[in-house]
């Protein structure tokens, strides 16, 4: 039976975490090589669609990594580390919502810049079709240790009772996270300029990280309620 409040959980954490600077960001900056190599709509969609379908996967199988992890590991441990997990990701919220403030003072959930550079180079070399999904592969791992709170909190609810609606649900969690980038990638090849997009990525930084640490935040209270028995979903 579906869960109606875990429901709501996935949707409203992916709805948010979806919105990612970097996996956006790198997305215009790929199209903005392609359009500026000649290339057509063709394989403007074909190359997106592999970039987007990489991020996708390599979300999905580091989510079945972690149930397993998970699995492994005893109840009693398994609840001392839910709170640890939902410690850890009331922290990261409140980074996040420091960084709305005062970004660039103290720490910030980023990606270090040795990987950023990297990530710059490739996707402005990685062209081809494998490669563009090897770049997706690559931003979604380098990525996740940064900006998967919202992922990782899921999953730790996901694991209580783990079946086939919880997969069904982490597949539902990782088609919206791609959402605004099939949506940007078919905004840019129905003829929207990448500047806008670009533009409208740049300005909107901000309020995304607001958004991520109110989220990250309520996430994070919510895993330690169920951890500690206060609540449950079931």
């Amino acid at each position: 039976m579906l869960d109606l409040p875990t429901l709501g959980l996935v949707i409203t954490s992916a709805a948010i975490d979806s919105i990612n600077p970097c996996a956006i960001g790198v997305l215009i900056l790929m199209v903005s090589v392609i359009m500026g190599q000649g290339g057509g709509t063709k394989k403007l969609i074909q190359n997106g669609l592999a970039y987007i379908g990489a991020i996708f996967l390599t979300y999905l199988i580091a989510g079945l990594g972690l149930i397993v992890a998970f699995a492994s590991i005893p109840i009693l441990v398994a609840e001392y580390l839910s709170l640890f997990v939902g410690a850890l990701v009331v922290v990261a919220g409140l980074i996040e919502i420091k960084d709305y403030f005062w970004y660039g003072k103290g720490f910030s959930l980023q990606i270090p810049k040795y990987f950023a550079n990297k990530i710059h180079e490739y996707s402005t070399t990685k062209t081809s079709t494998w490669g563009v999904m090897l770049l997706g592969a690559f931003v979604a791992a380098v990525e996740l240790p940064c900006t998967g709170a919202p992922y990782l909190a899921i999953i730790t609810i996901l694991r209580i009772d783990f079946n086939l609606i919880a997969f069904g649900l982490m597949i539902l969690y990782n088609l919206i996270f791609v959402a605004p980038l099939l949506i940007i990638l078919f905004m840019v090849a129905g003829g929207a300029k990448i500047s806008d997009v670009s533009k409208w990525k740049e300005e909107s930084k901000g309020t995304m990280r607001l958004f991520m640490g109110l989220l990250l935040a309520a996430l994070g209270w919510i895993l330690i309620l169920i951890a500690n028995g206060t609540i449950n979903f079931g």
